[in-house]
Parts: structure tokens; sequence; C-alpha cells
């Protein structure tokens, strides 16, 4: 599978690498729902694809699709939702070159293997082993339950608040506030925003010492 990507979409400084990044984490996403991956694994393949390019100096050498099909394989040990590396090399290969046949299992097949197999490791030690991470999704499910409490039952029903707060999450895997932010704060971030798009108040929240969400954050 020959990645063929046009020379703007290499790693470079500023704007051009945050979009290939963007285009990378979203690739992630699909190959790992194409994949049936749970939301958990993917979460963790897109910390451990912007883990990686955070630690490493100079990020150029690597191929970032190559990275990410790692980062794919790697997570599904981490979280326990093995993937066979020969199903990453064909949904990834689909997905970059949809108008072409299906790999052979050929002498390149072999070779792309053992070069994610070999990204992985890299991975590994260049993340010091340290490849399980706290997601925000355990935070952002406590919040809306607690929040669901506060509300007014109606109020909550006619707003799809929670629908927009998992998807502004999710959407917050494409950059790399989950490796700059504690996870806790992640989830009252899209919470919040996810409030303040629909227009919804919390219930005495102009008459409280602190804003709702320092509470949220305090008791997590």
């Amino acid at each position: 599978m020959e990645p063929n990507w046009a020379a703007s979409d290499q790693i470079g400084p500023g704007a051009a690498e945050t979009k290939i990044h963007f285009k990378v984490t979203r690739f992630i996403m699909e190959a790992g729902v194409k994949l049936g991956l749970r939301s958990i694994p993917v979460a963790t393949a897109c910390t451990i694809y912007h883990s990686f390019f955070t630690a490493t100096v100079a990020p150029g050498p690597y191929d970032p699709y190559l990275v990410a099909m790692a980062a794919l394989y790697l997570a599904g040990k981490v979280e326990e939702q093995h993937l066979r590396t020969r199903d990453i090399i064909n949904v990834s290969h689909r997905y970059l070159h949809p108008q072409s046949d299906p790999l052979e299992l050929d002498s390149h097949f072999w070779e792309l293997r053992d070069s994610i197999v070999q990204c992985e490791l890299l991975m590994l030690r260049v993340l010091g082993f340290h490849v399980s991470f706290r997601h925000p999704h355990k935070y952002l499910l406590h919040y809306l339950l607690s929040l669901r409490q506060w509300m007014n039952r109606h109020s909550w029903e006619r707003t799809p608040v929670s629908a927009a707060a998992w998807a502004l999450l999710r959407d917050s895997y494409h950059g790399g506030l989950c490796v700059r932010y504690p996870p806790q704060h992640v989830a009252v971030a899209v919470l919040y925003l996810a409030l303040h798009c629909y227009g919804v108040e919390v219930p005495a929240h102009a008459q409280a010492q602190r804003p709702w969400w320092q509470v949220r954050e305090a008791g997590t």
C-alpha cells in the first residue's frame, strides 16, 4: 500500500502540521468504526497518536498514517479489543485508496505488516511504555448524570445537550487536547460548550458561590 500523500500533507510546522494531524485523526476514527472498535479504544488510539508526535522532537521522518495504523493496533491491545494487522491494513488501504483493488498477500503486504509492528515498538519506547490513559468519558458520564438531576426534566429532554456533549468530546480528539489537559477538564469543557450552544442555564447558577463547573471538577 503506497501512501501516495500529496506534498502538502506532509508533517510540517504550524498550520500544515495541525491540518495533517486533524486528517489522520479522522482516519483513526473512521477506521476504528470499520474495525468495530468501541469508543474507548478509538480514544486510546488517538491519544497514542498525539502523544507520540508530542514526544518526538522531529516528526518529519515518520509517516503519520503508518503511526496511526500502529496506534490502532496498540490501542486494541491496551483496551483488550485485539485487532489483526491484516484487518487494519485492509481497512486502511480501502480508506486511503478507495478506487484500487484489494491488497494481495505479497511481499509488499508483509513489509507493511512488519512496518506496523516496528512502529508499534518505536511508539512504546518513545512513550516510555506509558500507553494506558484516563479518558474524559467516565467524567462526562458522571457530570451528565449529576446535571440531569439538577435540571428540569422537560428542559433537559427537549434539548440534546447530552448528545452534543458526546459529539464535542469525540471531536476534541482531532486536536491535542487529550494530551494537554486533564480528562476531567476536557469533560467539563465539552459539557459547558454543549450547554452554551443550546442556551441551557444550570439551576441556581447565578446564586451559587462557585460556578457549577468548579463544583463538578472538585467533586471528581
